[in-house]
């Protein structure tokens, strides 16, 4: 097997697992990389807070660094806690003919809010930063070594230009202290203006180590020979991912869940399987035909943490009908399988975590009774309203079509159906939402037995 690029970690150690050593090893492993390390400090510590600091001496963490380069060829590092300014000099002893990229993570203050950085470190802290590629402050910590207040966009320019001047070569400035919608954070590489690159925001209390996880990933692309702003977007993505993926861990803040690409994938082979079967259910279902429109069936189930269509799989070839009433389920399960069926999915997973699959049946005055009469909740939405910059394709019309139908209804929690009466030349529909296959199927069989009264 070809041999893992090695990032080695300088930093401490944290007992309670979710940041430190024990996040970064986590997520260079999740990232392909092998990872090697250097302790700085043991913190006796768990989601509440640190309970204890016991710093390593400065001439040990100095031998670690130097004992794993003498062997090991290192691709890339990362430093998060150094805790004191003896401890930085010896780092940057070590580091000074280092022939690979460094992040430096300058972590000062734990998420508990504990200070994990002596006060007499800061200007030591300063001096190493012109060994690195690049430097990754969160607003406070980006503050505290510029000495200025950090309230706007001008003032995060201003600061990464400041940051600039001590040496790095490139400084992400960390947006997750400012109340937005986005998450943006700030990337200034010397000689061009600042790129903001943004994530949606998760809301979450679990949010422990999250700038050794992103610093760590970040090292792991450099690693890989990534280009700093795709091993910046590459981290970004799998934080986000491991903070939606998230679990209460103790009483206080927990970590992101670093497992969470690893435990996706698993999801996606039992997703795909169970699509499958339910295809060879919905072809013995009787009746069903009657409900396939003109332009097929298709159906749609969501990973959990759904944000795109190539989190959701559908069948390629969708579902379609002979004139005898014969099901057919035409091509295969497929993450990205159905754009239209997916984009309806997402819209409605915004106003309803809890709904997991849909499907895209006929729409008449029959079928619709047949709605009424199993007490389906139903929300409208009007092609006419369609405001005229969406206009184009149909995959637009339906993801606005979703949205604006369930965000207008007063429960949209409890929609079961979101129906589409159509226009010139497009087939009234209706889509079924469901929590799964089990609740899916179920509703259309009550559909159908309403059908057949």
């Amino acid at each position: 097997m070809k041999p893992l690029p090695c990032v080695l970690t300088i930093a401490g150690s944290d007992s309670g697992g979710g940041a430190g050593i024990q996040a970064d090893l986590k997520a260079i492993s999740m990232a392909g990389c092998y990872g090697a390390s250097a302790i700085t400090a043991l913190t006796a510590q768990n989601t509440t807070g640190v309970a204890g600091i016991e710093a390593v001496s400065p001439e040990f963490v100095s031998l670690q660094i130097e004992t794993v380069c003498k062997d090991i060829k290192v691709s890339a590092a990362k430093t998060g806690m150094l805790f004191s300014a003896p401890i930085i000099r010896k780092v940057g002893e070590s580091l000074k003919d280092k022939d690979f990229p460094l992040v430096i993570d300058p972590v000062c203050v734990a998420t508990s809010g504990a200070k994990l950085l002596k006060d007499d470190a800061v200007e030591a802290m300063k001096d190493i930063f012109p060994l690195a590629e690049l430097l990754t402050p969160n607003v406070p910590e980006a503050e505290l070594f510029t000495g200025m207040e950090i309230k706007s966009r001008e003032d995060i320019f201003e600061a990464i230009n400041l940051l600039l001047e001590m040496g790095p070569k490139a400084v992400l400035v960390k947006g997750g202290h400012f109340d937005s919608v986005a998450a943006t954070d700030w990337l200034g590489i010397k000689g061009q203006p600042p790129i903001p690159l943004m994530q949606q925001r998760v809301k979450t209390k679990n949010s422990h180590g999250t700038g050794c996880t992103l610093s760590a990933t970040i090292a792991s692309g450099l690693a890989k020979g990534y280009d700093m702003v795709a091993a910046v977007r590459k981290a970004q993505e799998y934080l986000n991912l491991a903070l939606r993926a998230g679990f209460d861990l103790g009483e206080g803040s927990g970590p992101p869940n670093h497992l969470a690409p690893m435990l996706i994938e698993k999801v996606k082979q039992e997703r795909l399987a169970e699509l499958h079967e339910f295809g060879l259910r919905l072809k013995c279902m009787k009746g069903l035909h009657e409900l396939i429109p003109e332009t097929r069936m298709n159906v749609a189930v969501a990973l959990p943490f759904a944000r795109n269509i190539n989190d959701v799989a559908a069948f390629s070839g969708r579902v379609s009908c002979s004139r005898k009433g014969e099901v057919m389920v035409c091509g295969h399960p497929e993450f990205g399988g159905s754009v239209y069926i997916a984009k309806v999915l997402l819209c409605a997973r915004k106003s309803n975590t809890e709904i997991g699959c849909a499907a895209g049946l006929r729409l008449n005055e029959r079928i619709m009774a047949a709605v009424a009469d199993c007490g389906y909740v139903e929300a409208w939405f009007d092609r006419a309203d369609e405001p005229g910059e969406i206009l184009g394709t149909e995959e637009n019309t339906l993801e606005w079509g979703t949205c604006k139908a369930m965000s207008e209804h007063p429960e949209p929690e409890m929609v079961d159906v979101v129906c589409d009466s159509g226009a010139k030349g497009v087939e009234p529909c209706l889509r079924l939402l469901a929590n799964d296959f089990d609740d899916l199927e179920r509703k259309l069989k009550d559909l159908l037995a309403a059908l057949s009264v």
